[in-house]
């Protein structure tokens, strides 16, 4: 990682890079995608089943999709209990946070003669998508508690969840053990875009879905884009991003072991430090190119540093807070003093981890609030995944008689305006009648 002085010339096409580095799609993979797709939705389970077997499982026949009980029995007695000791507390404590951002109807009676209102319902059927522990890949445990639990607080009836099985056609068992602590009504192995467009446009085996979420490759991001309008998408997840807003208080060691938790995930990750202290950038970076070397992904985590991290030496502190809102980080760590008490000065962040003892990955597994989270600046416009993504808000109108006849030569007039003299026609019909 290289240190900036901000403002500069340097520090601003540095920073224009990382900004424009985008999602890595591209024509050939959009053309791609989409013929993956429209083969799904006409050939369904016969597409499904040709494309697992062609990149994940040889063997695997098509009445085996759906994974069994006794898949999942298998799948408990392998997990240790530490395992699910701590599974059922990150269950636990994310529940409950999620718990806390459901919204009920409401009814508005205070307008003489007339009761506005707003439904709220959840959604029919949700499809989480996991990634899959394939080809030397770990099992995202978390992503299935993240995608799961506000659908199913949300109160979603029908939760589904599909991810790539091995070459055997299994599925890692503490990716079942998790998705059973949450409660999935069915779990399919299928992945990539050919599992999303199944969700999608439903199969002989994979029920059609109304929203679809969770993070995947760029195939399952395209896919995601692709569908959405059919469904609703969680949001179009690009590269993950850290940025750390360090004073001379914190530890150097601390922020270089944050910086690096998010730079092995992908080469297209971006950390970046912005600090007004020019003494602590140097100690960052020296512990960052001391730290690489010893990671499992230090090709990753190398290619990623160099190519997409950033330490920027601002002028202030509170110029650090305005490069922050204009990055809009995923993950946005405080390091300062009294971090607390700087809140207001953050407008644009997916999560924020205030304080030396709230390391990014504490949110990524247990804390409680949700880790799928806006990259890319959506921070700008969006927010975490929640409860929200899985209900929607209907809203109610009534009027008496008498309501209708004290606002409707204001509503015939606007419509006027409009030109749409039908739209006046329908309110004065009731006018000219003895109801």
């Amino acid at each position: 990682m290289e240190i900036y002085n901000y403002p500069s010339q340097k520090a601003f096409e540095r920073i224009e890079k990382v900004k424009n580095r985008g999602i890595g799609d591209t024509p050939e993979l959009n053309s791609q995608v989409f013929a993956i797709i429209e083969d799904v939705k006409k050939n369904k389970d016969a597409a499904l089943i040709r494309y697992t077997n062609k990149f994940d499982a040889p063997e695997l026949a098509a009445e085996d999709i759906m994974v069994t009980k006794n898949e999942i029995d298998e799948a408990l007695d392998f997990v240790p209990d530490d395992f699910k000791k701590s599974l059922k507390r990150a269950v636990d404590q994310i529940r409950t946070f999620h718990e806390k951002q459901k919204k009920n109807s409401f009814i508005d009676s205070s307008r003489d003669g007339v009761l506005l209102g707003q439904l709220v319902n959840p959604v029919e059927a949700a499809g989480i998508y996991v990634p899959g522990a394939t080809g030397g890949g770990t099992p995202l445990v978390s992503t299935v508690l993240m995608g799961g639990i506000p659908a199913r607080t949300a109160g979603v009836e029908k939760l589904v969840m599909v991810t790539p099985p091995t070459a055997e056609g299994k599925i890692n068992p503490y990716i079942l053990a998790a998705a059973n602590e949450v409660g999935f009504d069915h779990i399919f192995k299928a992945g990539s875009a050919w599992s999303v467009a199944a969700l999608a446009y439903g199969t002989e085996t994979i029920p059609a879905v109304d929203v679809i979420a969770g993070p995947g490759n760029i195939f399952v991001t395209i896919a995601k884009k692709m569908v959405s309008g059919i469904v609703g998408i969680d949001m179009i997840a690009g590269p993950s991003e850290i940025l750390v807003i360090a004073d001379s208080s914190a530890d150097p060691q601390f922020i270089a072991a944050d910086l690096l938790s998010q730079a092995e995930h992908d080469e297209m990750a971006s950390s970046i430090l912005v600090t007004p202290d020019k003494e602590l950038a140097k100690k960052v970076k020296d512990e960052v190119e001391k730290r690489i070397p010893l990671l499992p992904k230090a090709e990753t985590a190398m290619k990623s540093a160099r190519d997409y991290g950033i330490i920027l030496v601002s002028e202030s502190l509170d110029q650090a807070f305005e490069l922050s809102n204009f990055f809009a980080p995923e993950h946005l760590e405080l390091m300062i003093e009294e971090p607390l008490t700087h809140l207001s000065k953050v407008k644009n962040a997916g999560a924020i981890f205030a304080g030396k003892y709230t390391p990014e990955p504490i949110g990524d597994y247990i804390a409680g609030p949700n880790h799928v989270l806006p990259t890319g600046r959506t921070a700008r416009f969006s927010s975490a995944l929640s409860v929200d993504n899985f209900i929607k808000k209907t809203s109610l109108i009534h009027y008496s008689k008498e309501a209708l006849e004290n606002e409707a030569e204001d509503v015939m007039r606007l419509a006027g305006i409009e030109g749409l003299e039908a739209h006046a026609e329908s309110v004065r019909v009731r006018l000219k009648k003895d109801l």
